[in-house]
């Protein structure tokens, strides 16, 4: 794992590094209740990946789960991200803004994970 930098608003767990293992044992760390989907996600990625002879589907399965794992080591971006997607499932209001935040969220996530 990476270093990363602590404090009272720092991450959780420093960044994995970049294999189904290390993102599993992240998991089970700061989202156990997601441990179940992550393994069904590397089963599938695994069979795909075998069926297609390419290595896709498993590098998709890393990013996803990176980006996750990046996202929810930070509990503040964690609950901004599933704040911002009740407010465009919910239909109310204009989502631009919503989503745009999303996409810088999500472009963090993937900056810290190295993607």
């Amino acid at each position: 794992m990476s270093e990363q930098p602590s404090g009272p608003y720092g991450p959780l767990i420093p960044m994995p590094e970049l294999t189904p293992d290390a993102l599993r044992a992240a998991v089970s760390k700061i989202a156990p209740s997601r441990v179940p989907a992550l393994t069904r996600h590397l089963f599938e990625a695994t069979t795909n990946a075998q069926k297609a002879s390419s290595l896709a589907p498993l590098r998709a399965f890393v990013h996803s789960w990176a980006v996750f794992v990046a996202i929810e080591r930070h509990p503040e971006r964690a609950a901004r991200l599933r704040e911002l997607e009740r407010i465009v499932d919910a239909g109310d209001v204009d989502p631009a803004g919503a989503l745009a935040e999303i996409h810088s969220i999500r472009e963090t996530a993937e900056a810290e994970a190295g993607l």
